[in-house]
C-alpha cells in the first residue's frame, strides 16, 4: 500500500482548489485500507491516554466540507478506539437565539477541549466565513453595530473577520492547543452520487434534505469561499490539510495518519513520573496490599 505523506496534504502556500485532488490512489483495496485504519486508531487511542496523563496539550480537530463529504462517518471510524473521557465531539448547526446574543466565536470558545483531551468539531468557526459569505443576509441576524444592510457586509467586513479568526487560533496555539483543520475535498460528481444514494436507499432517506439541492446550486460560490478562507488562514500554528474525500475509507485513514504522525513527534508528550517519595515506597505499598 502506498504511504500517506503529510507533506502531500498540508497546505503551506497559496492554492487553487481546482488543482487539489478529491481522490487519491493508495494502490490497494478498501479492505486493506480499513485494516490499516484499525491499526492507526488503536495507536491514536493509546497516544490520547498519554496526552490525558500529561495534561498540558489539548487537540482541536476541525472538519469542514460540503454536505455528504463524510464528516460524521469519519468521526465514528477514526475515534472509535478512544476512551470516551478523552474525546468530545461538537456539531455546530444554525446558531440558536442565545448564541446570536453573543459574538460569533462565543459558542466555539465554550466547546474548546480541556487540556489532555481531543475536541472534534464537525463544522466549525469557519461556517462564519463560508455559509455566511455565500448567504450574507445571515450576518444581519447577528445584529452587529454598524451593519444595517447587506451593503455593509463588504470586503472590509470579511477582512476583519478573517483577522479575528487568525487571532483566535493564534491565541489557542500559544496556550497549548494543537490545531488540525481538515478540508474534506469532495468532488461535485461524488456529491451527486451520494445524494442519489440517500434517495435510493430507504434507510438513508432521513439524511436527505431538499435544502441540500439548493446549496448544491451554489457549489461554485462555496468553492470560491473555501479557497479564500484556506489561503487566508492556513498558518504554521493552525494549518489546513486537503483531504481527498471521494473515497471514504481513504479519507478516514488519511486524517488518522496525519493526526498520529504529527502528534507522535511531540517528544514532550509523555506520562508523568511518580514523585520520588511514592517511587521509593512502591514495595511498601505492594506489601500493604498483599497483606490485607
Amino acid at each position: 500500500m502506498k504511504k500517506i505523506e503529510i507533506k502531500n496534504h498540508k497546505i503551506i502556500s497559496q492554492i487553487k482548489l481546482s488543482n487539489l485532488p478529491s481522490r487519491i490512489d493508495l494502490e490497494t483495496g478498501d479492505d486493506e485500507v480499513k485494516v490499516e485504519l484499525r491499526k492507526i486508531r488503536r495507536k491514536l487511542g493509546k497516544l490520547q491516554d498519554t496526552l490525558y496523563a500529561h495534561g498540558k496539550y489539548s487537540i482541536l480537530v476541525c472538519l469542514q466540507g460540503m454536505d455528504t463529504s463524510g464528516k460524521d462517518s469519519l468521526i465514528r471510524e477514526v475515534f472509535k478506539d478512544f476512551n470516551a473521557r478523552g474525546v468530545e465531539v461538537m456539531s455546530f448547526k444554525v446558531p440558536t437565539e442565545l448564541e446570536l446574543k453573543h459574538d460569533y466565536l462565543w459558542r466555539h470558545y465554550l466547546a474548546l477541549p480541556a487540556r489532555g483531551k481531543f475536541g472534534v468539531h464537525n463544522r466549525t468557526h469557519y461556517e462564519n466565513v463560508l455559509v455566511t459569505r455565500v448567504h450574507p443576509n445571515y450576518i444581519l441576524g447577528e445584529k452587529l453595530p454598524n451593519i444595517h444592510s447587506i451593503e455593509d457586509v463588504n470586503d472590509a467586513f470579511w477582512d476583519k473577520r478573517f483577522e479575528q479568526i487568525n487571532n483566535f487560533e493564534k491565541h489557542l496555539a500559544e496556550n497549548g492547543t494543537v490545531i488540525f483543520k481538515f478540508f474534506m475535498n469532495l468532488s461535485k460528481d461524488e456529491q451527486k452520487r451520494r445524494l442519489l444514494r440517500r434517495l435510493d436507499l430507504k434507510h438513508k432517506n432521513w439524511k436527505f434534505s431538499a435544502g441540500d439541492l439548493k446549496e448544491r446550486k451554489l457549489w461554485d460560490k462555496y468553492m470560491e469561499c473555501y479557497e479564500d478562507a484556506i489561503n487566508r488562514t492556513s498558518k504554521a500554528h493552525a494549518p489546513w490539510f486537503n483531504i481527498p474525500a471521494d473515497n471514504k475509507p481513504v479519507a478516514r485513514l488519511t486524517v488518522a495518519t496525519i493526526l498520529y504522525n504529527t502528534l507522535k513527534a511531540y517528544e514532550d508528550i509523555k506520562e508523568p513520573e511518580l514523585d520520588a517519595k511514592t517511587k521509593a515506597n512502591i514495595e511498601v505499598y505492594r506489601q500493604e496490599l498483599n497483606n490485607e
